[in-house]
C-alpha cells in the first residue's frame, strides 16, 4: 500500500495545489456557517455575524502572514500583498486587480466575484448586505493590521447596473494623517488572546531555492510554484490557520447572542457542511482513489486538522483505518474545532470519509485523551448531509483554478 505523505513530504507543486485548495476551503467556512444561522436566526443576523466573523480574524491572520513572508510595512501596497493570502479572497475566485500609484494610494476591483455570484441568485436585499453592510466594516478591519488611517471606499459596487457590468466592484485605498485612525476592533482583541493567534509554526529557510518572501514588488499574480518548498508549508500552515481563526470568531460572534452549547451546535455544523467539502475537493485537486489509501491521504492533508502544531491528529493506515483527536492540543484549549468532535458528534467526520465513498462511517473505538475513530463500511451508502448539501450551494464547490502563466509586477500608473 502507498505511504501517506505528511504536508511537507510533498512537491512544491503539489503543495502550490493544496495552499490554493486551503485558500478555497477557507473561505467555504463562512458559506458552510451562515445557512444555519439565517435559518434559525433570521435574513436580518447574516449581515451582523458575518461583520464580527471577519473584523475578529482578519486583522489577526493578516498580520501573521506579514510576518511570515517579510512583508510588513504600512503602506497600501504591503494591503494589497495581504489579500492575496486571505481565505476572504480565494485568487481567482475572487479575482482582485490592483493598481498603486504611490505609498499611499491605490485601486482594486474584481474582474470576477465567487462570493456576489453566490449572493446574485438570492435577491438584491442579499447583495446589499454583503457588498455594502459587511465589506465597509471588514475591509477597513483587514486594512487596520497594516495602517490605521487607511480607508477603503468605493468607486462602484453592487448590485450591477446592468445586470453584467464589468468589473463588479471598483474601490480605493487612500492613506492620510487626515483620516481618524481606527481601531483595532474588539472582535479582534478578543481573537488576539487565542493561542492560534501567537502559535509558532515551521520557519521557512531562505536558503532553499525558490521565492522565500515577499519583500519585492507587488505581482498581479501569485504563481505559487515558483516559492520554495519551505515556504509552500508554512504558507500552507498559515492559511489553515486562518481557518481556524474565522472558525472561532464565528463561534464568538454566535456566543454573544446565545448560551455556549447552542453556538457550538452552529459551529459544528459550519464544521460538518465544510469538512465534506473540502474532502470532496482534495480528493479530486490529488487525484486519490476512493478507498482506504486515498481517504488516508485526504484526512492526513484536510485542512481542519492542519497545521499540527495546532490540532493534534494522527492517521494509522495498517490493515484498518485508524484516525487519533487529541485533547492535549491549542485547538481544543481555544474551543475551536478539534473540541467538536468526540464520540457523540462525528458528523464531521462522516462528512469527510463519505466524500470518498458513502459507505465509510467513522465508528468510535476509544474517547480517553481525545477521540479515536476506525473508519467502516457499511453495505449501504448514506445520503450526503445536510450540511454538506447547504455547503455546496457555493459556486465555490466546482471552482476550478487556472495557470496564469509568468507574474507580472504591478506598475504604478496615474490614480484618479
Amino acid at each position: 500500500m502507498p505511504a501517506v505523505r505528511q504536508l511537507h513530504e510533498h512537491s512544491n507543486e503539489e503543495l502550490a495545489v493544496l495552499v490554493r485548495e486551503y485558500l478555497m476551503a477557507g473561505h467555504m467556512i463562512d458559506r458552510a456557517g451562515m445557512p444555519h444561522v439565517m435559518a434559525e436566526l433570521g435574513q436580518d443576523a447574516f449581515g451582523p455575524v458575518a461583520i464580527e466573523e471577519w473584523m475578529g480574524a482578519s486583522p489577526v491572520y493578516t498580520k501573521r502572514m506579514q510576518r511570515a513572508l517579510h512583508f510588513e510595512g504600512d503602506s497600501v501596497e504591503t494591503i494589497f500583498k495581504g489579500m492575496q493570502f486571505d481565505v476572504g479572497a480565494p485568487p481567482q475566485f475572487l479575482d482582485f486587480r490592483y493598481q498603486l500609484e504611490d505609498h499611499d494610494h491605490g485601486e482594486f476591483w474584481l474582474d470576477h466575484c465567487g462570493a456576489l455570484a453566490d449572493v446574485e441568485p438570492m435577491g438584491e436585499d442579499f447583495v446589499l448586505t454583503m457588498c455594502h453592510d459587511i465589506e465597509d466594516p471588514t475591509f477597513d478591519a483587514t486594512a487596520v493590521a497594516t495602517n490605521p488611517r487607511a480607508q477603503v471606499r468605493p468607486v462602484h459596487r453592487p448590485p450591477r447596473v446592468p445586470a453584467d457590468r464589468s468589473p463588479v466592484c471598483h474601490w480605493t485605498v487612500v492613506i492620510s494623517d487626515d483620516h481618524e485612525p481606527l481601531p483595532v476592533p474588539r472582535e479582534a482583541e478578543a481573537m488576539l488572546a487565542t493561542r492560534a493567534a501567537a502559535i509558532e509554526l515551521d520557519p521557512i529557510d531562505s536558503a532553499e531555492p525558490g521565492v522565500s518572501d515577499y519583500r519585492g514588488p507587488l505581482l498581479a499574480d501569485l504563481r505559487l510554484e515558483d516559492w520554495s518548498h519551505s515556504a509552500l508549508v508554512r504558507i500552507a500552515q498559515e492559511v489553515c490557520l486562518q481557518g481556524h481563526l474565522l472558525a472561532l470568531s464565528f463561534l464568538a460572534a454566535l456566543e454573544r447572542r446565545m448560551d455556549r452549547e447552542r453556538a457550538l451546535g452552529f459551529s459544528r455544523r459550519q464544521l460538518t457542511g465544510v469538512a465534506g467539502l473540502a474532502a470532496d475537493r482534495l480528493r479530486l485537486a490529488l487525484r486519490t482513489e476512493r478507498d482506504l489509501d486515498g481517504l488516508a491521504q485526504v484526512l492526513t492533508l484536510h485542512p481542519a486538522f492542519l497545521p499540527r502544531h495546532y490540532v493534534s491528529f494522527e492517521v494509522d493506515l495498517s490493515d484498518r483505518l485508524i484516525v487519533r483527536l487529541g485533547s492535549d492540543c491549542a485547538g481544543v484549549a481555544d474551543g475551536g474545532w478539534p473540541s467538536l468532535l468526540d464520540a457523540e458528534h462525528p458528523e464531521p467526520m462522516d462528512a469527510i470519509v463519505r466524500a470518498l465513498d458513502p459507505r465509510y462511517r467513522c465508528e468510535p473505538i476509544d474517547d480517553t485523551n481525545g477521540v479515536t475513530f476506525e473508519v467502516v463500511m457499511d453495505d449501504v451508502g448514506a445520503p450526503v448531509a445536510g450540511e454538506v448539501e447547504l455547503a455546496r450551494i457555493s459556486t465555490g464547490a466546482t471552482f476550478g483554478f487556472q495557470d496564469r502563466g509568468t507574474p507580472v509586477a504591478v506598475r504604478t500608473a496615474p490614480f484618479g
